[in-house]
């Protein structure tokens, strides 16, 4: 198996990997869910999944829906999901090269400003009030089981 992030390839005997992840979040260097460990994630600040969810309802679900592709990739599960990697939605060539994995601090610079973020992707909405990409974020957590 070959990882990729940021020009940098791992390739690992069968078996290893699973070794490596442990030692990883052993350490604190990586939750089990491949995110930055809860102390960098920590510095945006917890948010409220209740007000999150409001606010989803009334500013994303235009283009996305938990549980099903639309003109965005569903979200139920996003939270620690590599970018780009669902193989039943098409994503821009952007996303689909991205080596980011969904977590506090890649969602509040994506939500803040996506094509700062990730540039060419196709995405063309700004979340800017903090509270409210918290509030989304926990939300997305919350909804994704982590």
């Amino acid at each position: 198996m070959t990882i990729s992030y940021r020009n940098i390839h791992l390739v690992f005997a069968a078996g290893a990997l699973a070794t490596v992840v442990a030692t990883l979040v052993a350490t604190g260097a990586f939750t089990a869910a491949g995110a930055m460990a809860p102390a960098q994630n920590a510095a945006l600040g917890a948010g409220d999944s209740e007000r999150g969810a409001q606010i989803y309802k009334t500013r994303c679900t235009g283009c996305h829906s938990l549980d099903a592709n639309r003109i965005g990739p569903r979200h139920r599960g996003v939270y620690g999901r590599v970018a780009g990697s669902l193989d039943d939605f098409r994503y821009s060539p952007a996303l689909q090269a991205a080596t980011v994995v969904w977590d506090d601090n890649s969602l509040n610079r994506w939500l803040t400003n996506p094509e700062a973020f990730i540039p060419g992707q196709r995405m063309g909405f700004r979340l800017g009030d903090d509270a409210a990409r918290r509030d989304v974020i926990a939300f997305l957590k919350r909804e994704s089981g982590a």
